[in-house]
C-alpha cells in the first residue's frame, strides 16, 4: 500500500514542478519509446516526415531492442529495393501465411473436425455467420496465392543464382517452407468434407500406400489415414496437421529463413558484383535504404493493396467451392487432385504408380534441397549458367505440360453418353440444366429429334445446344436425347435427361439416363 502512496506522492511533485502538459507528455513520451522499443516521439515525428536519420541512428533500436523487428535488416543496399529485383515475394509469402493464421482461427471457431459436424459447419458458416462466406473465401483465395507466391520466389532465387554460397541453407529452408505451404494448402483441402474434397484427398492419399516397401507405404497410409480408408481418424489427423503441426513447423521456418537473410543480405544483381565475391552486407552508407520508414513504407503498401485485392475478389469475383456432401460410396466422374498437384496426376498417366507418383515426385524434392551443393559455378549471371538456366527452363515447361496432362480429360475418356450428360449435368457444381430458372421446367417431354419449332425461353436454347452436342459425337450414331420434366411434389420437380443413340450394325436403340430434382427455392440460376 505505501508504494502506491509514494508513487502517488511522486507524481504529484511531479505535476506540481512542471506542470500537468509537461508531465503528459513526458508520460506518453516514455510510452511510445517503450511501445516502439526505442523510438522517442521526436523521432517518430521525424521517421514520418522522411528526415534524414540522426548520428547515432535512432531508428536501430527497434532491430536490436524490439520482437517484432529483430529478424528483419536494418538496412538494404539500395540495388536489391528496387521492385524488379526481388519483386517483393519473399515478404508477400510471409503476409500471405499471416493472412492464413488470422482468418484461419477465426474460421476455427466455427468448425469441429468430426464427419457429423464438419460439412453442417460449412453450411452454418456460410448463411449463419456473418461476413463468414467472405473469411471463407479469402482464406481459401489466400492458401492458393500462397501456393504460387512461394514458388515464384523459389523460380527467382534460382534464376538469379541467389542459393550460390553463402546462401545454401537459406535455400534449404526455404524448400522446406515450399514443402510446408503444399501441406498447408492439401490437408486444408479435406476439412470441408464434400465431394470434391473427400475424392481429392482420397487420391493424393492414396500416392502414400504406394511408397515402397510396401510395408512402409501400408504404414505410412495407415498414420496419415488413421485407417484403410479416409474417415473421422483421417480427418481428425488432416485438422491437427493443418492447424497446428504445420503453422508451428511454419513459423519456425520462417524465423530461421528471416534470420539468415538477415546476416547474410540479399543477393545484389549479379551484373553489380565480381564473379565469386558476396558483397550483401558490405553497404556502403551512401547506398543504405533503411528499414524504417522506406522499407517498412513500401511493405505495408504492398500489404494493403493485397488485402484491398484479396476483400474485393473474394466479394466479387471468387467463391470457394463447397459441393455436396462426401460419399464414399460415389465416385464423381474425373476426379482429380488440388491443382498443385496435377503434375504429379499428370505423371501417373505416363506409368507405373509407385515409379511415378512416389519415386520421381520425391526425386524432384530431393534435387531441390541438393541444388546449392551440387553447383559448384561460382558465378550467378546468367551468361555463365547457361546449363542451370536452361535446367530450369526445362523444369518449369514440364511442370506446365504435367500439370495439363494431370487435367481431368487429358487421356481419359468415358463413354460418350456418360460425358455428355456429365458436361449439362455435373455431379458436383451447377451444369446448364440446374442453371435454368424453376419457371423454366415446364412439365413434359422434349426429344432433340422433333423440338418445336422456334422452341422459346432457356429451356429451348439448352436442348438446342445439347442436340449439337450429341450430334457431333462419332461415338453415338443416331444419337438424340430425350428430357422428360414431372411434376414430381409441390415446388419440386424431377428432371431426367436421357442419351439414346443406336451402335453401328445394332437394331436396338440403347441409352443412358440421369435423374435429379430441382426445388423451387434450389436458386441455382444465381451461381
Amino acid at each position: 500500500m505505501s508504494v502506491y502512496v509514494d508513487l502517488v506522492k511522486g507524481i504529484v511533485q511531479d505535476v506540481r514542478k512542471n506542470g500537468v502538459r509537461s508531465f503528459v507528455a513526458t508520460q506518453a513520451d516514455q510510452a511510445i519509446t517503450r511501445f516502439t522499443a526505442g523510438l522517442s516521439w521526436n523521432d517518430v515525428r521525424s521517421l514520418l516526415r522522411g528526415d534524414p536519420p540522426g548520428r547515432p541512428n535512432p531508428r536501430l533500436k527497434p532491430h536490436t531492442e524490439g520482437f517484432w523487428l529483430h529478424i528483419k535488416p536494418t538496412f538494404y543496399h539500395k540495388s536489391v529495393t528496387k521492385i524488379g529485383h526481388t519483386f517483393r515475394l519473399g515478404w508477400l509469402s510471409t503476409f500471405l501465411f499471416l493472412v492464413e493464421l488470422i482468418t484461419g482461427i477465426i474460421l476455427m471457431t466455427y468448425y469441429a473436425p468430426t464427419p457429423e459436424r464438419a460439412y453442417a459447419d460449412m453450411l452454418r458458416l456460410l448463411s449463419n455467420v456473418p461476413f463468414g462466406k467472405l473469411m471463407r473465401d479469402i482464406h481459401r483465395l489466400a492458401a492458393e496465392a500462397m501456393v504460387i507466391t512461394v514458388t515464384l520466389h523459389m523460380f527467382r532465387t534460382y534464376f538469379t543464382g541467389s542459393y550460390k554460397a553463402p546462401r545454401q541453407f537459406t535455400w534449404f529452408t526455404g524448400v522446406i517452407l515450399l514443402i510446408v505451404t503444399l501441406g498447408l494448402s492439401y490437408t486444408g483441402y479435406l476439412l470441408p468434407w464434400d465431394q470434391l474434397a473427400f475424392w481429392a484427398v482420397t487420391i493424393g492419399a492414396s500416392m502414400v500406400e504406394a511408397a515402397p516397401p510396401p510395408i512402409v507405404g501400408q504404414t505410412l497410409n495407415l498414420l496419415l489415414r488413421g485407417a484403410p480408408d479416409i474417415g473421422a481418424n483421417g480427418l481428425l489427423r488432416f485438422y491437427l496437421l493443418h492447424v497446428i503441426f504445420l503453422p508451428v513447423l511454419g513459423i519456425v521456418f520462417i524465423s530461421v529463413h528471416y534470420y539468415k537473410v538477415v546476416h547474410h543480405g540479399i543477393s545484389l544483381p549479379s551484373s553489380e558484383e565480381a564473379v565469386g565475391e558476396d558483397t550483401a552486407r558490405r553497404v556502403p552508407a551512401e547506398k543504405r535504404v533503411y528499414f524504417l520508414p522506406d522499407i517498412l513504407v513500401d511493405e505495408l503498401m504492398l500489404a494493403a493493396i493485397v488485402t484491398f485485392g484479396m476483400i474485393a475478389g473474394s466479394a466479387f469475383i471468387y467463391g470457394a467451392p463447397l459441393e455436396s456432401h462426401s460419399n464414399p460410396l460415389s465416385t464423381p466422374l474425373h476426379t482429380v487432385a488440388p491443382w498443385y498437384f496435377l503434375w504429379i496426376q499428370g505423371l501417373l498417366k505416363l506409368g507405373d504408380k509407385m515409379l511415378m507418383g512416389v519415386i520421381v515426385p520425391t526425386i524432384v524434392f530431393g534435387l531441390l534441397f541438393v541444388v546449392p551443393y551440387i553447383d559448384f559455378n561460382p558465378s550467378r549471371r546468367a551468361k555463365d549458367r547457361r546449363l542451370a538456366v536452361l535446367a530450369g527452363l526445362a523444369g518449369a515447361l514440364a511442370l506446365v505440360v504435367l500439370t495439363f496432362m494431370g487435367t481431368a480429360k487429358f487421356g481419359v475418356v468415358g463413354a460418350p453418353a456418360q460425358e455428355v450428360i456429365q458436361e449439362v449435368i455435373p455431379e458436383e457444381g451447377v451444369g446448364v440444366v440446374r442453371a435454368l430458372p424453376y419457371d423454366e421446367f415446364a412439365p413434359g417431354a422434349y426429344d432433340t429429334f422433333s423440338l418445336p419449332e422456334g422452341m422459346p425461353g432457356r429451356l429451348g436454347h439448352v436442348m438446342e445446344e445439347i442436340k449439337k452436342r450429341v450430334e457431333r459425337d462419332s461415338g453415338l450414331p443416331a444419337g438424340h436425347a430425350v428430357m422428360v420434366i414431372e411434376e414430381w411434389q409441390q415446388d419440386l420437380r424431377k428432371i431426367t435427361l436421357r442419351v439414346l443413340w443406336t451402335p453401328s450394325g445394332a437394331s436396338q436403340e440403347q441409352q443412358f439416363s440421369k435423374t435429379i430434382y430441382i426445388h423451387h427455392d434450389a436458386n441455382y440460376s444465381a451461381h
